[in-house]
């Protein structure tokens, strides 16, 4: 009896295959959606080389995103409150 017999790779192709392509694409899908881009741009990530190729497009693109502005911090307030004095 051999060992891999032909169905198993069926099973792989069916079932295991898909399962990793997701898992390929979702990390990427993310990325592409909070930087600017089509979501849909992450199938590449599918095609061989493809997540090399994606990695550099994103890396040396302008991100099409709004940076957020610094917060600025003012004087804190002493704790606890102090009674205010009215006369």
């Amino acid at each position: 009896m051999d060992l891999l017999q032909p169905w198993h790779l069926i099973v792989l192709a069916i079932f295991v295959f898909p399962m990793f392509a997701f898992l390929a694409v979702l990390p990427f899908w993310f990325i592409c959606k909070k930087a600017g881009f089509s979501p849909w741009l992450s199938l590449i990530s599918i095609l061989p080389f493809g997540p090399v190729i994606l990695t550099f497009v994103l890396a040396f693109s302008d991100w099409k995103v709004v940076p957020v502005p610094q917060a600025i911090w003012g004087p804190q307030m002493p704790y606890p409150p102090q009674p205010s004095s009215q006369v």
